[in-house]
């Protein structure tokens, strides 16, 4: 009967620990971080020859992933947005700004900065 018991507490006790340790685990995963740009293009031919592909390289090595890049887009209420879109997904906010810090990015920046007018920023998600 005590072998009963023991092992019945022991079960217990394991599922307790273990259920801690998974909330624990979930405390500290960070948000992901959404980058959305608005860029608005006045020589669309040089900005994807000049900006794009230095671009999308530094994004990419910088860990992100373009969800949305163009496209067309459709307003359910105000004006439509005018500007390309982009959207882009981080691990973390901080992972972000590394890679739109990046000696790379700022490189490709310098000549998108001639073709095109940037709104640029970052939002945290939801933790998973």
């Amino acid at each position: 009967m005590k072998s009963r018991h023991a092992a019945t507490l022991s079960l217990f006790l394991g599922a307790a620990l273990g259920a801690g340790a998974v909330q624990v685990l979930h405390a500290q995963a960070k948000p992901p971080a959404y980058v959305v740009a608005e860029i608005d293009v006045h020589d669309a031919a040089a900005y994807d020859k000049e900006y794009v592909p230095g671009a999308i390289k530094a994004i990419t090595q910088g860990g992100g992933t373009y969800i949305v890049r163009g496209g067309a887009t459709t307003s359910f209420f105000g004006e439509p947005p005018k500007p390309r879109i982009a959207i882009m997904v981080f691990a973390s906010m901080e992972a972000a700004q590394a890679a739109f810090t990046s000696p790379a990015y700022v490189e490709a920046k310098k000549a998108g900065d001639k073709y095109a007018t940037f709104r640029v920023y970052a939002v945290e998600g939801m933790a998973p």
